[in-house]
């Protein structure tokens, strides 16, 4: 089936369609081989050749998922960094097709991370709206109060919005700080930094511990695993499972029917 070239583009996670549409009229974009320019340009994602800026898009079919557990010191980018720092991609080896980050990690957390050639499905777990979870084990300075916990888990305003309302316990102390658990469904820039920051006790240490229904056990830091079949369309599940969820919300209540009345 022929679909617009920005629409595969974007589908596969890169950029934004408009954003697509530009590289296109820059000559970035080949298909077979030929320089692609013409805006309404049409192609099929299973069959046809697509590069981006020499870079071969994965063809539909090629669905990969990675679960990597990051080191800190790491970026989670695709690009080379300016100052020539490591990033995830430097930690994978022998990947068939081309996969970018689910998302981010700050380049001082640790833990789980997932990697996917597969940008629709990306889209809808980093959608809020979805609420996949991501579970955190925080480490900060202080011991949260009851109080302080339960403004947490009411959200707090970031960048004078507020965050959707967070999941938070108090894991264990240790000497005048301690460790925290907080599950999110939201991903914002240093979200859990901030978030912390802003009821008053900074992060001394972070590590992502579950993303959706994935978890790290077994995974030593800095190695990674590909996802099975059925571990892929586990993740398809929370996210169709979300809308059932919204569609059963939505629905208007059953009438009541009368109870019919019968002659005497």
């Amino acid at each position: 089936m022929k679909i617009r070239l920005q629409k595969i583009i974007a589908d596969a996670g890169l950029t934004s369609r408009r954003e697509a549409e530009r590289w296109m009229s820059e000559g970035r974009v080949k298909v077979n081989g030929n320089v692609v320019t013409k805006l309404g340009t049409t192609a099929d994602p299973l069959s046809d050749e697509i590069r981006v800026n020499a870079k071969l898009i994965p063809r539909s079919q090629e669905r990969v998922f990675i679960f990597l557990n990051k080191p800190a010191n790491f970026l989670t980018t695709m690009g080379k960094d300016e100052r020539g720092r490591k990033t995830v991609m430097d930690l994978l080896v022998n990947v068939p097709c081309r996969v970018f980050p689910v998302g981010r990690l700050d380049y001082n957390t640790q833990g789980a991370l997932l990697l996917s050639s597969d940008g629709a499905l990306t889209k809808k777990l980093l959608d809020p709206k979805n609420k996949v979870p991501r579970n955190y084990l925080v480490k900060v300075r202080g011991v949260p109060n009851e109080k302080t916990l339960r403004r947490l888990g009411r959200g707090v305003r970031l960048d004078d919005r507020p965050t959707m309302p967070l999941e938070v316990e108090i894991d264990r102390v240790s000497g005048k700080n301690s460790f925290i658990k907080i599950k999110m469904f939201e991903g914002k820039n240093r979200h859990v930094k901030r978030v912390c920051e802003v009821v008053g006790h900074s992060v001394i240490r972070l590590k992502r511990t579950h993303f959706g229904n994935l978890n790290l056990n077994g995974l030593p830091l800095g190695a990674y695993r590909f996802l099975s079949p059925r571990e892929i369309k586990s993740l398809e599940f929370l996210v169709e499972n979300t809308k059932i969820e919204k569609l059963i919300k939505r629905r208007p209540p059953a009438m009541r029917l009368k109870p019919t009345q019968t002659k005497r």
